[in-house]
């Protein structure tokens, strides 16, 4: 079991003193998710600015503590000039702390001509970080999300239509990639990280795309929240987070149902059991099948299971329903089945 102390005072860095609320959000989301064991071999991705500095302070603070073996994982994706800087800031950084840093490069526009660039850079990001992990043998890769970055995807999903998994956010903990995704700041406000560090005369670097309204999310950050909590409720973002948790909870219940159900027989469900399943369950059963064989459910819309549906109740056997990502779907007589196309 976890137990930090309650005077966080490491690396010359009073806690209680320059950011009490942090420290105890953090142990609280540490602790309840079982985020960090003795002995754990974590790769932090670092970009360099306020929130991954932060994570990585807080995490070498807890270092010699629980014999944690940290590695730095900075990719620069070379869409701005100047990032070769933030590697450089990275690298320094990581000789201060005296922690191993990894630096991969990758020009993610020319990658961009397949998709959106935002998931390119994600799942590019994501790739890198999974790489560095394997070559370390690490288990666990620690990301810098905090609560405000959770309200913005909650409310990003919402706009772009989401069911109850959508709701649930960013987890604090997820299995990914063979890897244990862990986010001990995800219930830390950005305002106050910002202040600890601006008090601690703590340096980062700062994206200044971050400031431009050119993306979704900016959009969301730098527009929406903000009139939202002027004009609406000045808590949204505490609010967000609490339906994210909510929901989370919820799906996971589900899940687990709708695991029992599926069992090992992927790719291949009886229609008469779908047909007598609630809604709700047979939509999980459903997203669980196309998981297994995509991968993740990540372009899968509401329209694609209301006509996967239609597909099971209507449509006469022998009907097809093609899917994103080269999935398809067949009605046969007794069952559903799922396949690469």
């Amino acid at each position: 079991m976890l137990n930090l102390e309650k005077n966080y005072e490491y690396d010359n860095i009073n806690y209680q003193k320059e950011g009490q609320m942090l420290p105890k959000n953090v142990e609280t989301v540490i602790k309840s998710q079982g985020l960090i064991q003795d002995g754990d071999s974590i790769v932090v991705g670092v970009s360099g600015g306020p929130d991954s500095v932060y994570l990585l302070y807080l995490l070498n603070s807890l270092k010699k503590k629980f014999d944690l073996k940290l590695t730095i994982a900075h990719l620069d994706h070379m869409l701005r000039r100047d990032s070769p800087k933030d590697a450089e800031f990275v690298r320094k950084l990581g000789l201060k702390l005296d922690i191993p840093v990894v630096i991969g490069r990758i020009n993610v526009k020319l990658l961009s001509r397949k998709g959106s660039l935002e998931e390119i850079a994600r799942d590019a990001r994501l790739r890198f970080l999974f790489k560095v992990a394997k070559d370390i043998k690490a288990k666990k890769i620690a990301l810098a999300h905090n609560l405000d970055d959770q309200a913005e995807t909650v409310l990003m999903r919402i706009i772009r239509g989401t069911g109850l998994f959508g709701l649930s956010g960013i987890l604090a903990k997820k299995e990914m990639g063979g890897f244990i995704i862990i986010r001990p700041l995800i219930k830390t406000r950005r305002k106050d990280i910002e202040n600890f560090l601006r008090k601690s005369k703590i340096a980062t670097r700062i994206d200044k795309s971050n400031l431009m309204d050119i993306y979704f999310r900016n959009k969301v950050r730098n527009k929406l929240i903000p009139l939202l909590e002027k004009e609406y409720n000045p808590q949204i973002k505490e609010i967000l987070s609490n339906l994210a948790d909510n929901s989370a909870q919820d799906y996971d219940f589900l899940n687990t149902q709708a695991l029992r159900l599926v069992k090992e027989r992927f790719g291949r469900v009886k229609l008469a059991q779908l047909i007598k399943l609630h809604p709700a369950m047979r939509r999980l059963v459903l997203r669980l099948n196309i998981k297994k064989l995509q991968g993740s459910t990540r372009r899968i819309s509401f329209t694609h299971i209301k006509e996967i549906e239609d597909l099971i109740i209507n449509r006469p056997t022998g009907s097809i329903v093609d899917l994103p990502k080269g999935i398809s779907i067949i009605k046969r007589v007794k069952s559903l089945i799922f396949y690469h196309r």
